[in-house]
């Protein structure tokens, strides 16, 4: 397969701009598009018809952002080092409680990435991106598991800069992303929800700026990885088809409109969408 069965002709489509470093965007089943602004401390609400306005402000320095099964936002701050949770009325605010920010008995680092299992367990990612080297407690880059109602469980500690995650549509695996080591990794997801044999699927050490990021699949379990020049796209096995170029470097991307077959990606200042040929998998709510 080519890149060109999975993406529609034409450069990526810049729709919103002017923002200092966005990330995290989810797209929330009534129709817009949430995606934060980390140094700013803003969380936005995009739509065909409005644009960007701002959704929350301050927003703890969010970065990752996904949806439960009810539709409430999750959300992983940097400022906070912590993964929130906060309802949504309308597209409004419900305000944010704290779900995880220590793990045993120390500070997490900088929560990054995260992504919710069908069976409501959140997956999260805490490299020490958000903070000052005298800051952490934590003597490992770590990825978690919290199921619901519990404290975090340490499932892998022997990443540099974990970053980017992603299940495949059935989720029997998860994609790990590590920033430092410019590498894809995929896990087998055990009936207890823990993780197994780790391997490298992809490598995407490159000569321009840029490393592994945000990441997610389409329903046939392409990968879309953001990275040096573009969104790299890999068979589920890791095998490359190709980049989507995009004229910002590129820090997340998540499949949005009624459809699921538009990939939007945050890239710097602005925020750009391409279409595609088949739909992606978004959080499971409802």
């Amino acid at each position: 397969m080519k890149l060109r069965a999975l993406i529609e002709p034409g450069n990526p489509e810049r729709v919103a701009t002017g923002f200092q470093f966005i990330e995290g965007p989810v797209w929330h089943p009534d129709g817009f598009l949430l995606f934060s602004d980390i140094p700013a401390g803003r969380i936005y609400r995009w739509t065909p018809d409005t644009g960007a306005t701002v959704w929350r402000e301050p927003s703890g320095h969010a970065n990752g952002l996904t949806l439960d099964h009810a539709g409430r936002l999750i959300a992983c701050e940097h400022g906070n080092r912590r993964v929130s949770r906060a309802t949504l009325t309308d597209g409004a605010d419900g305000g944010p409680e704290t779900l995880a920010d220590r793990f045993a008995g120390r500070r997490l680092n900088s929560p990054n990435d995260v992504v919710v299992h069908s069976g409501g367990a959140l997956y999260f990612t805490d490299p020490p991106y958000g903070i000052r080297p005298e800051e952490q407690e934590q003597p490992h880059s770590g990825v978690y598991r919290l199921a619901p109602g519990g404290e975090p469980e340490l499932l892998v500690a022997d990443f540099e800069r974990p970053n980017g995650l992603a299940f495949s549509p059935d989720e029997a695996t998860l994609y790990v992303d590590d920033s430092a080591r410019r590498h894809v990794r995929a896990f087998d997801v055990r009936e207890d929800g823990t993780l197994a044999n780790g391997r490298i699927i992809a490598d995407m050490d490159h000569p321009q700026p840029g490393v592994p990021d945000g990441m997610k699949v389409d329903s046939a379990g392409h990968l879309y990885v953001t990275g040096a020049t573009g969104v790299w796209v890999f068979e589920p096995d890791g095998a490359s088809l190709g980049v989507i170029t995009t004229p910002e470097g590129p820090a997340n991307c998540a499949w949005g409109d009624a459809d699921r077959r538009t990939l939007y990606i945050t890239a710097q200042t602005s925020l750009y969408r391409v279409r595609a040929t088949l739909p992606g998998r978004g959080p499971l709510v409802g």
